[in-house]
């Protein structure tokens, strides 16, 4: 898997000790804030997360892997007013603010403004596209609603990966889209993207993060759907046409505004996800 590298500032919770045994799946159960969640709350982490991958890769197809990746992103936004509705949590005013920023960008991607948009279907595409933004908001809403140790990074890294493997397996065996037969250099290539974007990348993230200022990391992790974008074109041959490049731009104008802390907010620990998608 790689993709959408994202991190929130949330309050960690209390730590629990890994189960010595009853397998992976107790463990991974166990993960999650008390036995009144438990496997329960695996199974919908499970459906969310192997959504996301399989909507995601199909966007990809739509509008190409850059704006792709982009479009996930807008999940910074999402989740704060997924949290409203559902938990609650009122977003803070910068998050209300970036909301029309947003979606401005959306629009723009979606080649309703101006011609020669870039991908198959890039209407459908930015729709898929919001859809793996809420789709991996929900994920995180039970994921944050567990119990992350931030002092123990891989643990995490480890469920996401497997839960997301074997449910896009699911997922993908009924569509016909699985095929398990190894290939050259096809699965060179994903093995090499596993140990680097996924295992390598994601725990140098969650190392960093807690040690750098939030405002700078807000910046710094920009640096990824605009990497997504920039590298599609260099190595894929994509093409998004100005306005795409625009509302990209405008997206994450918006992401940035969002994840920014305005005087008189309270101050939180950034804690890193898996990266999903």
């Amino acid at each position: 898997m790689s993709g959408i590298a994202t991190v929130s500032a949330v309050a960690s919770p209390p730590v629990r000790r890994r189960p010595r045994s009853g397998g992976v799946w107790v463990a991974a159960a166990a993960r999650f804030r008390g036995d009144r969640v438990g496997m329960a709350s695996l199974a919908v982490v499970l459906a969310f997360l192997a959504l996301d991958l399989v909507i995601w890769h199909h966007t990809i197809g739509l509008v190409g892997a850059g704006l792709a990746t982009v479009l996930g992103n807008t999940q910074v936004v999402i989740v704060a007013f997924l949290a409203w509705l559902i938990l609650g949590e009122r977003p803070p005013r910068r998050t209300l603010l970036a909301l029309p920023i947003v979606l401005v960008g959306v629009v723009l991607i979606s080649g309703v403004i101006g011609t020669g948009a870039y991908g198959s279907n890039p209407g459908l595409g930015v729709i898929l596209g919001i859809v793996v933004g809420i789709v991996y908001a929900a994920f995180l809403l039970v994921l944050r609603h567990g119990n992350s140790d931030i002092r123990r990074p891989a643990g995490p890294l480890f469920d996401a990966t497997l839960i997301g493997a074997f449910a896009s397996l699911v997922i993908g065996l009924p569509l016909g889209e699985v095929n398990l037969v190894p290939s050259w250099p096809a699965h060179g290539w994903l093995l090499a993207l596993a140990l680097t974007s996924q295992v390598i990348g994601w725990l140098i993230i969650s190392v960093s993060l807690p040690r750098l200022p939030a405002a700078l990391t807000s910046v710094i992790l920009t640096l990824q759907p605009v990497g997504s974008v920039l590298l599609a074109m260099l190595l894929l041959g994509e093409a998004p046409s100005a306005i795409q490049l625009l509302g990209a731009g405008t997206i994450l104008v918006g992401l940035i505004l969002a994840t920014l802390r305005f005087r008189g907010e309270p101050r939180r620990q950034p804690v890193a996800e898996p990266e999903i998608g």
